[in-house]
């Protein structure tokens, strides 16, 4: 069964922040129209629909490492400054960004608050894993189950299996 492990994490980002922006309980602050995304940067987002973006990259990533706080996300979406002749220097992305966007995906139900031994953080809950598992599936097309009937009985040499191939001739 395919997972968010198996695919491109851009095009599963992608796709998830199309979904995100469907759920209700995913909106936009009036605020975040008007703020940077951390101090290392210097202008807001140029995509309208950055804050869904970055709620699905956040998702994926809280799938991955879970558990993880606000402090590690900070870390992960921080970036250099650029400080003119000074040597670049690291800044932590927006807390209130993440934090906000955390709350709302726990409203969504798709992660929740946990303490495994002396870690703390959000982990995905089966909600969650379930909506990324299902945009992978999307993404093959084979809807999960289906298998490919005949698959890998071609031969090299068949004309059917090489046609259009860069290595036989194209037969017209």
């Amino acid at each position: 069964m395919a997972t968010a492990y198996d695919i491109n994490p851009t095009e599963l980002i992608n796709k998830a922040a199309i979904e995100l922006k469907k759920a209700k309980a995913l909106q936009i602050p009036d605020w975040a129209l008007y703020v940077k995304t951390g101090a290392g940067k210097e202008r807001v987002p140029d995509n309208q629909e950055w804050w869904f973006v970055r709620a699905a990259s956040i998702l994926r990533k809280v799938y991955v490492r879970g558990p993880i706080g606000v402090s590690k996300l900070r870390n992960f979406y921080g970036c250099k400054k650029n400080r003119g002749v000074k040597p670049e220097k690291f800044y932590k992305a927006s807390g209130k960004i993440i934090r906000t966007i955390l709350q709302q995906l726990e409203a969504e139900g798709l992660i929740k608050q946990v303490e495994k031994g002396v870690h703390k953080g959000k982990i995905v809950t089966p909600k969650g894993r379930s909506f990324l598992d299902t945009l992978v599936r999307m993404k093959d097309g084979t809807g999960g189950n289906k298998k490919t009937k005949d698959a890998g009985t071609a031969k090299p040499g068949d004309a059917k299996a090489d046609a259009g191939t860069a290595e036989s001739p194209a037969t017209n």
